[in-house]
This record gives C-alpha cells, sequence and structure tokens, in this order.
C-alpha cells in the first residue's frame, strides 16, 4: 500500500470515529452490556446504595489496592507475612483484607502472586474476594490489572495476548485495535476482572522515550486518536471498563515515572494539538475510566505539581475542557516520581485535584484514616467524597457488578485461549511485521539445512523462540545469547557470526544500551549477511544507520516471533508500515517517514 494510500485511510478512519460510527464488530466475543437500564435508573440505584454506606466505606472506595497470594481465602508464608504488614495482625489474605476494609478496588499482579499460568486459578481467585465482601453485603469489587500486551502483560499463556500497541498501530487498521481490544476485554471478564489499565493513548512524540515506545500506538496524532477510540469500543463491548491513560501524555518525554520524575518542557499549543486529541477521542468513544500520570507539565501548571496532583490539569483540564464525566484514577501513587512528596500529601492532594480513584497508595490503612480526619477537619468536605464514590458506584452498575459479580469455571473454559482469539492476535501480529531496509535482498531466507543461520542479540526467551522457530522451518540455526554484551560475548558472537551464512540479530532500545551499539557495529564489521531486528520501539536503526536489512517487530509475543520467521523464510509478506517517523540519532535528519514498508518482489 503506498504512503498516500495508508494516510487517506487512516484519515477516514478518524473521520468515521469522530462521527460516531461504529467499528466492525467481533463475533469472537461477548455480547454487548444491555441498555435496557437508564442513566437515571443507574443514578438512582448508586443514590440508594451511597445512601446506605458509612464514611469509612465511602473514603474506602477510593482506594484501589493490591493483595498478597493466588487464593482469597487462604495465604502462607511471605504472602501472608505482606498482607498482615499493609493490613494489620490477623489480616493474611486477600479475602480478608477487603472485608475488613471495604476497598473500592484490588489490582492484581503476577509480582503478588496472584496470577498464575492457570486461568481457573484467576477465576477463583475474583470470585473468592467477591464473594468475601458480597457475603456481608457490601459493594462489589473492581478488579483491575495492566494487560496491555506487547512488553506489558500480566495474563500470558494460555491467554491469547494482544502484540501490543505499536504493532496494533503498524497495521494500519483501527478494526485491529477493536479486536484486540475486545478478545482481551473478554478473556479478562471472564476471570472476573472487570476493569484494563489499557489503552495507552499517549503519543509518542519522543523517539528515546522509556515509559512508552512500542506501549504506544504511534506518533501520529490523528492515527494514535483514530486507534485509542477504536481499543475503548473494543474492551467496553466485552463489559470491561477501558482506563485511558497517562493523562495528559507521556509520550514527550524521557524518564519513567515509575522510578524518576517526568518532565513536558513543551508550550501549551504543542500539548493541546499532539498529547490531549488521543484522550479527547477516547472521551468521545465512552471510556470509563481514566488513568492521570505523574509527570510535570509546567505549560499545563505552572507551580511543578505532578499531573496526579494538580488541579489545573486533572479538574481544569479533565473534567472541565473535555467535560469527562467518568472515574479517574491515579497512576501508582508508590511511584518514584512522588517519592519527595510525604505520602498524606500526596494522598490529599490527589483528592483535591479531583481524582477519584487512588491507586497503590503505600500504606493504605493509614491513608484511609488520613482522608477521614481530612473530611473531619474540614480540610476535605464531604461531599467531595460522595461526588467520586458515586462516579465509582456509577462505572460498577454500568459494567454489571451489582447483579453479575461471578465466573464460572465453564465460562473460563469456554473463553480463555480459543482458537478464534489466538487467531485474531496471530493476525495482527502477521500485519505488523514492517520490513525497512532488504538492500542486499538476502530475505526471504530459503528453508535449507544447507543455509546456517545464527540468531543473536536482545532477550533470553525471544532469541531462543526466534532460534526454534526458524529450526522449525528447516533452517540450520544456532544461538549466542548476548543481551547487554560485555566484550567477551561480543566477541563469541562476533566469532560465530564469521562462521555462519547469516545473522539475525534482535534489539531493544539501544539509544539506552551502548553495548548494543557495541555488538552491531562489530557485528556489521564483518562484512557477513546480518539481519537486524527491533523487538521494541522501531528507532534503533537510526543508531546502526549502515545496516542493510532491518525490520521492526515491536514486541517479542509468541505470536509476534512467530510471524516475523514466516517473513523472514517468505511465508508471508512484511504488511506492516511504520506508524511512527525515525529520525537520525541526532534528529536532523529523517530517514523513514510515518508510513514507510517495503515487501517482497512479487
Amino acid at each position: 500500500m503506498h504512503r498516500r494510500t495508508i494516510i487517506k485511510v487512516l484519515f477516514g478512519a478518524t473521520l468515521l470515529l469522530a462521527a460516531g460510527v461504529t467499528v466492525p464488530a467481533l463475533a469472537a466475543t461477548t455480547d454487548p452490556p444491555s441498555a435496557s437500564a437508564t442513566q437515571d435508573a443507574i443514578d438512582s440505584r448508586v443514590a440508594a446504595v451511597l445512601a446506605g454506606m458509612t464514611p469509612e466505606q465511602r473514603v474506602a472506595q477510593l482506594f484501589s489496592t493490591v493483595v498478597f497470594g493466588p487464593n482469597a481465602d487462604t495465604a502462607t508464608g511471605t504472602d501472608a507475612a505482606v498482607n498482615q504488614a499493609l493490613y494489620g495482625a490477623g489480616i493474611t489474605t486477600g479475602a480478608a483484607a477487603v472485608a475488613r476494609y471495604d476497598f473500592g478496588a484490588v489490582i492484581y499482579f503476577t509480582t503478588s502472586h496472584n496470577i498464575t499460568a492457570d486461568p481457573q486459578q484467576v477465576g477463583a481467585l475474583s470470585n473468592g474476594l467477591q464473594h468475601s465482601v458480597l457475603s456481608t453485603g457490601k459493594v462489589p469489587l473492581l478488579l483491575q490489572t495492566d494487560q496491555e500486551g506487547g512488553n506489558v502483560v500480566r495474563l500470558g499463556t494460555p491467554f491469547a495476548v494482544s502484540p501490543g500497541n505499536m504493532a496494533i498501530g503498524a497495521s494500519f487498521d483501527p478494526g485491529s485495535a477493536y479486536q484486540a481490544a475486545a478478545v482481551t476485554g473478554a478473556e479478562s471478564r471472564a476471570v472476573g476482572i472487570t476493569m484494563d489499565d489499557a489503552p495507552v493513548v499517549d503519543n509518542n512524540t519522543n523517539p528515546v522515550n522509556t515509559t512508552d515506545g512500542p506501549r504506544s500506538f504511534g506518533d501520529n496524532t490523528a492515527a494514535v486518536s483514530a486507534f485509542s477510540a477504536a481499543a475503548v469500543a473494543g474492551y467496553q463491548h466485552s463489559r470491561v471498563a477501558a482506563q485511558a491513560k497517562h493523562f495528559p501524555g507521556l509520550g514527550a518525554t524521557t524518564v519513567n515515572t515509575d522510578t524518576g520524575i517526568a518532565v513536558n518542557n513543551e508550550i501549551r499549543a504543542q500539548i493541546l494539538a499532539a498529547d490531549i486529541p488521543p484522550f479527547a477521542a477516547a472521551v468521545a468513544a465512552g471510556v470509563q475510566s481514566v488513568m492521570v500520570g505523574h509527570v510535570v507539565v509546567p505549560a499545563l501548571d505552572p507551580s511543578g505539581a505532578p499531573a496526579s496532583l494538580s488541579q489545573p490539569v486533572v479538574t481544569g483540564l479533565l473534567r472541565d475542557k473535555l467535560r469527562y464525566g467518568g472515574v479517574i484514577e491515579t497512576d501508582a501513587l508508590n511511584a518514584g516520581a512522588l517519592a519527595n512528596i510525604p505520602e498524606t500529601d500526596v494522598v490529599l492532594r490527589a483528592l483535591n485535584a479531583g481524582d477519584d480513584m487512588l491507586l497503590l497508595a503505600p500504606h493504605p490503612v493509614a491513608d484511609m484514616q488520613a482522608v477521614l480526619d481530612a473530611v473531619a477537619a474540614g480540610t476535605i468536605s464531604q461531599a467531595r467524597i460522595d461526588q467520586s464514590v458515586s462516579r465509582i458506584l456509577r462505572m460498577k452498575f454500568r459494567l454489571g457488578l451489582f447483579d453479575d459479580p461471578y465466573t464460572t469455571a465453564e465460562r473460563v473454559d469456554a473463553t480463555v485461549g480459543t482458537p478464534a482469539h489466538l487467531q485474531t492476535m496471530a493476525g495482527i501480529a502477521k500485519r505488523s511485521i514492517t520490513l525497512l531496509r532488504n538492500a542486499d535482498n538476502v530475505l526471504p531466507l530459503t528453508p535449507s539445512a544447507d543455509k546456517h543461520v545464527l540468531v543473536t542479540g536482545w532477550g533470553i526467551s525471544t532469541t531462543q523462540t526466534l532460534t526454534d522457530d526458524l529450526a522449525a522451518t528447516g533452517l540450520s540455526v544456532d544461538r549466542v545469547y548476548t543481551g547487554s554484551p560485555n566484550q567477551s560475548a561480543i566477541d563469541a558472537a562476533v566469532a560465530a557470526a564469521q562462521a555462519h551464512d547469516l545473522t539475525v540479530v534482535t534489539t531493544m532500545n539501544v539509544f539506552a544500551d551502548v553495548t548494543q551499539q557495541n555488538l552491531l557495529s562489530a557485528l556489521l564489521a564483518t562484512g557477513r549477511p546480518v539481519v537486524a531486528v527491533s523487538v521494541a520501539g522501531p528507532y534503533d536503526i537510526a543508531w546502526f544507520p549502515s545496516a542493510r536489512t532491518y525490520l521492526a517487530a515491536y514486541g517479542f509475543q509468541p505470536n509476534t516471533l512467530a510471524a516475523l520467521t514466516n517473513v523472514l523464510v517468505g511465508a508471508a509478506q512484511p504488511e506492516g508500515h511504520l506508524p511512527v517517523t525515525i529520525h537520525s540519532a541526532t534528529g536532523d535528519q529523517v530517514l523513514f517517514r510515518y508510513g514507510s514498508g517495503i515487501g517482497y518482489p512479487g
């Protein structure tokens, strides 16, 4: 497809989404939620529930926290000890924690041992936590996780995993965003998860962005907006609340707010033109939650406050200017970006800024008490608390949690990792692989045991999976894993490359890793054919512009590596096109324009 045609297609898709035209539905997902319950009816139910809640229960609804262990009712060892450290002596299980404190939400992580390779375990955990609160007549939990796909995955195999946002963007089809989100939503709901902290709708305008990169749909504002709206529709078609993040956008930054302070120094006009439109598109698509990041944006708030704690950003821009009426959740409050602000100040400033839900407060019990104390002192009004609680309850009603909070073993088996879902994700991966250079026509490879191929570079499992996939085609393949290599590892890879007909080298964010740059330079200096493949953002070629063969895979999920293998051996054409523009490392030259991508002759 020519670049001019691609731009036309994307522009048309954006117009359709802006006009409210529905993206084609995915037959494999569940039916959309019933529209029989009017907003007035929901508001009436919200008011009734709110009236029956104590002040403590209302404040608890504002907190999304973590519990440790794979089972709701039992915990042993470290899991039990951490739960007690967080929630008090005798509170050893997740069920005990949510029953005692009436939290609004629980977020699942593999690191908190909530998720194993067994979908039935996740479903049973969800049912157990819900039963713990509902058996005493309390408010159902919102259960959430970060299932973005690509580089951020909580629910791995056997779930059908998306190849990730930038891979989806490379398909140049907003319908792919809808399909991936609908499948992810259906499988998440099947195991009891009712909000996905996705999609990332940040516009990745900085190629050395360490937060977003391949988590973004691209760097074209209109395209990112179209894909964002489509993804929101897909999630919510499957009765899972989408959470667009990270408002007002992290795409222009370099520092990850998990570990440090990120600052966007663009002027207000730039931010409103490039960063805000994807969020506006998500709002127009009916997104049920927006996550506010901790980025400092002086043009939006000269005080230097992180966006999550900024009234001009949260209320002034998101609520008032974008007219967003849904739930607003902070990014994790235990992030490094907030480390220099007293914890109680963080919680109270977030609420005063206009946030509704507080994600991962470091000391949830003490932080809830701090909010109660602030209400008693008049620092925060009860009306302000009730405003947020009402939004949270309204979302829970819209998700059907008061009527259908549980899953079943049969629903898990019938939904998770079905052939149709796996094929949907594989098809998106197939359409994403982007060939940018094939100067010597070394691709496609002809599968033959006489063709000796070396796989080396970044990623222990990535290089092993790619080695196995290539060997399965009939090639003779060896592997030398290097990761971020020292000189000894580089020497070993170079020696191996000289003994093979061709080397496939995987790269990951080489702009931040000079050792990978040294490896690529040494491999290219051998004069032997080298195929470079970036498995994160596609920008790596800017740091080794002499590479004569280069592909962008945008990720390292098994379906992406299978699609990459098919392209390498000519079983499939490279169908993807760059969803970003690639500049030289110095930024003064365009190497590959937005929409670039070549195919094989014929």
